[in-house]
């Protein structure tokens, strides 16, 4: 999958992420849409990142999964701003 920040940099997952990146950013991807604050989905961040693969051990973010995050993060605020009850 290619993804494309807002930033315009693009990154393809199978090869600038890990396999436990993959992993996690899927999971995220829900988290994104499901999380009712920005707090929330950071908290899902780290313990997606602490947990690691099925609870492997923890993973270390690459410099693609950072700025994959940062632009996750941007658009859980976005939507929270948009939300109609906001």
């Amino acid at each position: 999958m290619i993804i494309t920040t807002k930033s315009e940099k693009s990154f393809d997952t199978d090869r600038d992420l890990t396999a436990p990146e993959r992993h996690i950013l899927q999971k995220l991807f829900i988290w994104e849409a499901m999380a009712s604050s920005l707090d929330e989905f950071r908290q899902k961040v780290r313990e997606a990142l602490l947990r690691g693969w099925n609870n492997s051990r923890p993973i270390e973010e690459s410099d693609g999964l950072k700025a994959i995050l940062a632009d996750l993060e941007e658009r859980v605020i976005l939507r929270l701003a948009l939300a109609p009850d906001a």
